[in-house]
């Protein structure tokens, strides 16, 4: 194989790899966010019953 091959081979595994990484991540936030969210509603019910 040609050395450019290769290297385009590697670069497009690579943004493979980091376009998935990013939708991981961006998921993982608003699961992250979400449960936030919920502790958020547990709190001011429990302040709003004292």
């Amino acid at each position: 194989m040609k050395k450019i091959t290769k290297l385009f081979i590697g670069l497009m595994c690579s943004a493979c790899l980091f376009l998935s990484g990013c939708n991981t991540v961006k998921g993982f936030g608003k699961d992250v966010s979400q449960g936030g969210q919920e502790i958020e509603q547990a709190a001011n019910k429990a302040s709003s019953s004292l």
